[in-house]
C-alpha cells in the first residue's frame, strides 16, 4: 500500500508541474459545467451536505487516478517502443560495425599480399645482391689473376729477350774463339 501511495504521490507530483508548468488557459466546457453544478448545489441546499462532499472527492479522486494510470501507461509504452527503437538502433549500428569489419579484414588481407610480395621481391633483390655480390668477388679475383699473368708475361718477354741476346753474345764469342784458335 505505501510503495502504491508513493508512487501515486510520485505521479501526482508530476501531472502537477505539468499543469503549473503550462499556460493558463480558459477552462473547458466540461469544466464550466461542473462548477456550475457544484455551485448550483450549494446554493440550492444552502450549504453542501457531507455525503455531497465525499462523492465530490470520490469522483476527483477516480478521476485523478485514471489521469495517472493512463500516464504511466503511456510512459509505459512509450519506455518499451523506446527499447524497441534502441533495440534495432543497436541492430542497424551492428550491421554497420559489422560491415565495417569485414571491409577492414578484406583490406588486411590486401595489404599482407602486398607486404608478401614485396617481402619476395626483396628476398629476390638480396638473392641477386648476393649473387652480384659473388660474381663481383669472382671478376676481381679474375681481375687480379689476369693482372699477376701479364706480369708474369712481361717478365718471360724479358727473359726470352734476355735469352736470346745472350745466345747471340754465346755465338759471337764463339766465333770469335774460333778465329783466334784457326
Amino acid at each position: 500500500m505505501s510503495s502504491l501511495y508513493s508512487r501515486s504521490k510520485d505521479l501526482s507530483s508530476r501531472s502537477r508541474k505539468s499543469l503549473s508548468d503550462s499556460p493558463p488557459s480558459s477552462p473547458s466546457p466540461s469544466t464550466k459545467t461542473f462548477r456550475q453544478d457544484r455551485v448550483s448545489r450549494s446554493d440550492s441546499s444552502g450549504v453542501e451536505s457531507p455525503s455531497d462532499r465525499l462523492s465530490a472527492r470520490t469522483s476527483t479522486y477516480t478521476r485523478r487516478e485514471n489521469r495517472l494510470t493512463s500516464l504511466s501507461k503511456t510512459e509505459d509504452d512509450s519506455a518499451s517502443k523506446d527499447y524497441k527503437k534502441l533495440y534495432e538502433d543497436a541492430l542497424t549500428e551492428n550491421e554497420k560495425l559489422k560491415s565495417r569489419l569485414q571491409d577492414s579484414k578484406q583490406e588486411l588481407t590486401k595489404i599482407r599480399s602486398q607486404l608478401d610480395r614485396v617481402a619476395q621481391k626483396q628476398d629476390r633483390i638480396s638473392e641477386r645482391s648476393s649473387v652480384f655480390e659473388s660474381e663481383k668477388r669472382e671478376k676481381e679475383a679474375l681481375e687480379k689473376r689476369v693482372s699477376n699473368m701479364e706480369e708474369e708475361l712481361k717478365v718471360l718477354t724479358e727473359l726470352k729477350s734476355d735469352n736470346q741476346r745472350l745466345k747471340d753474345e754465346n755465338g759471337a764469342l764463339i766465333r770469335v774463339i774460333s778465329k783466334l784458335s784457326k
